[in-house]
């Protein structure tokens, strides 16, 4: 059995869609939750903690505890600063969940740079900064003679896997997610640190397109080509679908390390990192001509986003 009780969970992004079903499902299990989001609009922009509030506030409400950040995990200090927070209110820190994004969504020839950068920024740095700072401290704890038992969840895409028209700046970073877990799986094993990927299959503000403080309500549509909420029975686009997972990673004594989810409906796909799928050899080096001639017959089709999706759409 794995438990989340009395375990110290950051959750970034957790003031609406999928950070918000996770910080609700593991406060119910148990967890003391560090819900932090900056609360910007869907292009990064403004600030707002009053959704993040409501989530701290709806955790306690219902027996369990949690404390509010309002910190910028992109902001190197910032995320400093949130890891600091949880040891100062709690004492500790067990697993973190990285989960904040933002889309600025445009053909590679018409972005931007600061479109690229703002992207890149919350969606990859905002991961490694507060899983730097939490590496720091359970760190620390091992050459203190403790070894932790702790998590990294990173939040990835299947824009990573296959890409998709619009997003090189989305996709790129999500790649980078992978990669990151990776790094962090073979560091922090040494401390007693998992780390694993999730992507998701849900109906968020980011899959929706939409940039409203609520959720839509059972049997509304969702604008720009998501997922409608059913009036009833199961819903397969539910943020809720993700959760179980992301808690489950975050458990003590859980088994997954260096691996890779992804999660849609009633669904988990466990997803292989980039491995070699046939090898030529020449006698010496290749010529040009030689390969021209050798290659073709070994090329992969491109996945493209239908290949992992199951009954989710994503963009």
């Amino acid at each position: 059995m794995t438990t989340l009780d009395g375990r110290v969970v950051i959750i970034t992004g957790a003031g609406r869609g999928l950070g918000r079903a996770h910080a609700l499902l593991a406060g119910g299990l148990g967890a003391r939750v560090v819900v932090n989001d900056l609360g910007a609009d869907l292009r990064g922009e403004g600030a707002d903690t009053s959704p993040a509030a409501e989530v701290a506030a709806l955790i306690r409400a219902r027996g369990g505890e949690a404390v509010l950040s309002g910190h910028d995990v992109s902001d190197w200090a910032q995320a400093g600063e949130l890891i600091e927070l949880a040891l100062d209110t709690y004492g500790r820190l067990d697993a973190l969940v990285n989960n904040a994004g933002i889309l600025r969504d445009r053909t590679l020839a018409a972005l931007s740079e600061a479109e690229w950068d703002a992207v890149v920024r919350v969606h990859l740095k905002g991961h490694a900064a507060p899983t730097h700072h939490a590496l720091a401290y359970w760190r620390r704890r091992a050459k203190g003679g403790e070894v932790a038992d702790a998590s990294v969840v990173h939040t990835t895409s299947i824009a990573g896997f296959a890409g998709n028209v619009g997003q090189a700046n989305y996709a790129a970073a999500k790649l980078g997610v992978l990669a990151l877990s990776r790094c962090v799986s073979l560091e922090g094993g040494r401390y007693g640190v998992r780390s694993n990927a999730v992507s998701p299959g849900a109906r968020t503000r980011i899959t929706a397109g939409i940039d409203g403080d609520a959720a839509p309500a059972e049997g509304d549509a969702v604008p720009a080509g998501g997922e409608p909420v059913p009036a009833e029975g199961f819903d397969a686009a539910a943020p809720e679908n993700v959760s179980p997972l992301i808690c489950w990673l975050a458990s003590v004594g859980c088994p997954a390390d260096g691996q890779v989810f992804h999660c849609s409906g009633s669904e988990v796909a466990v997803v292989s990192m980039p491995r070699v799928t046939s090898r030529v050899r020449a006698e010496g080096r290749w010529t040009v001509e030689a390969l021209a001639a050798e290659l073709p017959g070994h090329l992969l089709t491109p996945p493209g986003i239908d290949h992992y999706a199951g009954p989710v759409s994503l963009p």
